[in-house]
């Protein structure tokens, strides 16, 4: 139990890597703040079950301590709120992970021209003012303390286009937004890294191909390139792995993926695989781009 006694905050900890992510820090014992929009009675996104009470139950389940707390990162008042509670009641904080997305409902298909500007706009909002607003007020709690570790959850370790303008400009922005904490919070012997999972099999995702996670291989049948996906709970053993590493402030400042870390730190995903999305990409999606090109 590595992190028993450590508190972590994880935003956006209603499901998919948030959820995996929560689990896997109460895997080494941690207390998790577990927060997001979506609570038992009220969901925010859409018609999807998940709630962070759920979530919370979870963290229990696995070994550490999950405290439910509902939030909307991008309402000022509501971030300053949770981190006075944490404050209150920690008196400290270690790990802050910022994963707060709500982007899936307004990512359209469309050059940005042709592009909703609101929901592009929206998007914005959602997954990088939330994530500068809540670092804002939590990152304190870690400089008082002179130790701390920060992760922007992003998607891609590297700056190649992602398909569509909005979802781009989201994505790249936290890992220059770690990037750029990292160089203000040296001094200060806080960590801070953006952080991404391969092909992630998410609920929705699950869902989106009506398989399980029991059969979740049968989706490649629709998607061969579904076959290298990994669960929320990889790069939830990811976070863990480094939260635990007394030697995490050498990677301040970078840009890391499970499918590196995951060979270096020796952990595996739920199911005792190790998958290697960047390497599946490379060798089976832009290298079938190039022959086409």
């Amino acid at each position: 139990m590595q992190l028993k006694g450590k508190i972590a905050i994880v935003t956006g900890a209603t499901r998919g890597a948030g959820r995996g992510i929560a689990c896997m820090l109460g895997e080494l014992g941690a207390t998790v703040y577990c927060t997001g929009r979506s609570v038992r009675g009220n969901p925010a996104t859409g018609n999807r079950p998940e709630t962070i009470e759920e979530t919370a139950e979870m963290v229990n389940a696995h070994g550490g301590v999950g405290i439910p707390v509902q939030v909307d990162h991008t309402v000022v008042e509501q971030v300053k709120t949770l981190i006075e509670r944490v404050k209150l009641e920690q008196g400290r904080l270690n790990v802050l992970v910022n994963d707060v997305w709500g982007g899936d409902e307004l990512t359209e298909s469309k050059p940005f021209w042709e592009h909703s500007l609101q929901k592009g706009l929206l998007m914005q909002q959602r997954a990088i003012y939330s994530h500068l607003i809540t670092s804002h007020y939590a990152v304190p709690l870690m400089i008082e303390q002179k130790q701390g570790l920060v992760i922007e959850v992003t998607d891609g370790d590297n700056f190649s286009y992602r398909g569509n303008l909005f979802y781009d400009l989201a994505k790249i922005s936290v890992i220059r937004i770690a990037y750029a904490m990292a160089q203000e919070l040296r001094s200060y012997n806080i960590t801070a890294l953006a952080l991404t999972p391969g092909f992630l099999r998410s609920e929705a995702m699950l869902d989106h191909f009506g398989v399980a996670e029991e059969n979740w291989q049968d989706a490649a049948k629709q998607d061969p390139h579904f076959i290298a996906s990994e669960t929320p709970f990889y790069i939830g053993r990811a976070v863990a792995a480094l939260a635990s590493d007394p030697n995490v402030f050498k990677k301040s400042g970078g840009v890391l993926s499970t499918w590196n870390l995951a060979p270096e730190y020796g952990f595996t995903d739920i199911d005792g695989r190790q998958p290697n999305w960047g390497k599946y990409f490379a060798e089976n999606v832009a290298n079938q781009e190039q022959l086409l090109v």
